[in-house]
C-alpha cells in the first residue's frame, strides 16, 4: 500500500515556515561624511588715510608773534662792543661770544640777557628760561627754541 504521508506534518512545516519571524536586515549605521571645503581666503582692504588738515595741537598752543626789534637806545650793549637789537641778534651773538663775556653778563643770580629780553623785547617766557640757563650753549638753545614761535 501506498504510504500516505502524514498531512499534519506538511501543514506544520508550512505553518512553521510561515510563522517564523523573519529577521530584519541590520541597518548599517550612517556615517557622517565631513564636507571638504577649500579655505576661504579673504583679501584685506587697505584704506588710504586722509591727510589731517587740522594743524597739530602743539602748533595751535601758542600764537605766532612778530619779532621785536629794540631801538638804538634800548639795544643790548655787550662788553666786547657788539650791539644787539633782537632775539636773532642774541642768537648769533651766543654763537660767537667768548665764555668770559657770557660769564660777565650772566653771573650769579643776575642775568643781564634775561632782564633785557623781559623788559625790552617783552618775552617773559624766554627771559625766565634764559635765567635758568647755566651755560652759553644752553642759553643759545633756549633762544633758538623761542625763535620758532616768532614770524621771521
Amino acid at each position: 500500500m501506498p504510504t500516505k504521508k502524514p498531512v499534519a506534518k506538511k501543514s506544520v512545516k508550512t505553518i512553521a515556515q510561515k510563522t517564523t519571524v523573519k529577521k530584519k536586515p541590520v541597518a548599517k549605521k550612517a556615517t557622517v561624511k565631513k564636507k571638504v571645503t577649500a579655505k576661504k581666503t579673504t583679501t584685506k582692504k587697505t584704506v588710504a588715510k586722509k591727510a589731517n588738515k587740522t594743524p597739530k595741537a602743539t602748533a595751535m598752543k601758542k600764537p605766532v608773534k612778530d619779532l621785536v626789534f629794540a631801538s638804538d637806545q634800548e639795544s643790548f650793549w655787550v662788553q666786547n662792543g657788539e650791539v644787539l637789537n633782537s632775539l636773532m641778534a642774541l642768537n648769533d651773538a651766543f654763537g660767537q661770544m667768548d665764555k668770559d663775556i657770557y660769564q660777565f653778563h650772566a653771573h650769579g643770580d643776575r642775568n643781564d640777557f634775561s632782564i633785557w629780553v623781559d623788559t625790552v623785547l617783552c618775552d617773559a617766557a624766554c627771559a625766565a628760561d634764559l635765567k635758568k640757563a647755566k651755560t652759553q650753549k644752553g642759553a643759545r638753545t633756549i633762544v633758538v627754541k623761542h625763535l620758532k614761535l616768532y614770524s621771521i
